[in-house]
């Protein structure tokens, strides 16, 4: 999994299912790579750290797989359970299964150093001091590159700052939601979840085993993101003058699918019915399966999946009453479900992730009637994707109003965006993704 995430810029949330149902591992097996694989990604700047301090070369020199050896190694030994011989002796076999005996005597002589220390007591040797260089100390400490860091920092704010890059380093639970008129929440094996109605946390094993995940009734997805789909289906919509027939609701970039079968749902239960825009068309499909129970049938009120450009889609002006955004972003909001994203984002990324979501944004907002809404979303708090966008889409439209989104979200306490009346999600607060909610009102 580490080199097929090394090389082909695979996402470690989609090799790592495919991995166990290879090897058809069994869930305790499952469970222990997942933490391996995904652990080792997380902390690499934490491990690198500490192998530097115990290398007699740089970093660079290290052959790229006995590189990703010795970062498992070290997970082992500094961050899991694994007694110590073993984490040393199947560490330098895999070396040496990768490389040479040359390369397994070095990863030998490095492990057995790095195993005289604890996680803490390594931190405090190879770390900065945290109140001079505080950028450099996160980068080592918590494995945050300097530049995700220092945006988190902007967002979050004071000491607190310590916490979210903590939060992202804790593997995050797997919570299930039950599609309403589809599946309920006593169904579902688990604890309700305090936010969201219709989620619970998975206490064990995997969700291909309950019945209403295996039959898409149900799915898995963070309860923050369930969250935009209620804020949406929450809002106050007056019907349009001289309408018939129910709401028509718009997914706008559907990919891959979760929030969009939530919304669905949703929208059947408001008798309503929702079009699913998807650019990529590979994406595209795994929004069709999303939207499909296991007998072929089509979720209710679906009238669609359509494969298009969101920030020129093909929707008629002022036609539609509840656009979702669900804007491309960072993702460093969720940097504890994708370990990977940490390392793969450059600060540049920014730049033309935050003129896609403007023309996103404006989209949709062209595309919903007077009196209707838009939730935008990204799974993001960086400022640069969530204030500064809803702030110049604001001062670049006379017809639009920002509602206060909060009251829609009674459950959700503590969550005040960087723009009054806008939500913002935390992972050391509220245990989900940093989901950031701000809700549009087409105004005439």
């Amino acid at each position: 999994m580490l080199r097929t995430v090394r090389s082909d810029d695979a996402y470690a949330n989609l090799v790592l299912p495919a991995v166990a149902e290879h090897f058809r591992l069994a869930a305790r097996d499952a469970a222990f790579t997942t933490e391996l694989a995904s652990g080792t990604l997380r902390r690499r700047g934490t491990y690198d750290a500490v192998l530097a301090a115990c290398l007699d070369r740089p970093l660079t020199k290290l052959q790229p797989a006995v590189h990703d050896c010795l970062r498992l190694g070290v997970h082992q030994l500094l961050s899991m359970r694994v007694p110590t011989h073993a984490a040393i002796s199947t560490t330098v076999d895999l070396v040496r299964a990768v490389a040479n005996p040359g390369a397994a005597g070095l990863a030998n002589a490095v492990l057995r150093r790095v195993a005289g220390q604890d996680l803490d007591a390594w931190v405090a040797q190879v770390a900065p001091d945290r109140t001079t260089d505080p950028q450099k100390y996160a980068e080592v400490a918590f494995s945050h590159p300097a530049w995700i860091a220092d945006e988190l920092r902007k967002a979050v704010g004071g000491e607190e700052w310590f916490d979210l890059l903590a939060a992202d380093n804790v593997p995050p639970r797997v919570t299930l939601v039950a599609r309403p008129g589809l599946a309920t929440r006593e169904e579902l094996p688990g604890t309700p979840t305090p936010l969201s109605p219709y989620g619970v946390t998975l206490e064990g094993g995997s969700p291909a085993d309950v019945p209403a995940v295996a039959e898409r009734r149900a799915g898995v997805q963070d309860e923050g993101s369930q969250l935009v789909a209620v804020a949406l289906a929450r809002a106050a919509v007056e019907p349009a003058a001289g309408a018939t027939g129910g709401e028509h609701w718009v997914d706008l970039c559907a990919g891959p699918g979760g929030k969009a079968a939530l919304l669905a749902a949703l929208a059947a239960e408001q008798g309503a019915d929702l079009v699913a825009v998807e650019r990529q068309p590979h994406r595209a499909g795994l929004v069709r399966r999303a939207l499909t129970r296991s007998d072929g049938t089509t979720f209710p009120g679906v009238t669609g999946v359509v494969t298009a450009d969101g920030a020129r889609p093909p929707l008629a002006p002022a036609s539609v009453d509840r656009v979702l955004v669900d804007a491309p972003c960072t993702g460093l909001g969720a940097l504890r479900r994708r370990p990977e994203a940490r390392w793969r984002r450059r600060q540049e990324d920014l730049v033309e992730l935050v003129l896609l979501q403007r023309q996103l944004l404006g989209a949709a907002l062209d595309a919903v009637r007077p009196g209707g809404v838009v939730l935008y979303a990204t799974c993001s708090p960086v400022l640069a994707e969530t204030a500064d966008v809803v702030r110049a889409t604001l001062a670049g439209r006379a017809d639009v109003a920002l509602e206060d989104v909060r009251p829609l979200l009674p459950e959700v306490a503590d969550a005040d965006g960087s723009v009054e009346g806008t939500v913002q999600l935390w992972p050391h607060r509220h245990g989900t993704d940093a989901m950031f909610l701000a809700l549009l009102r087409r105004t005439g």
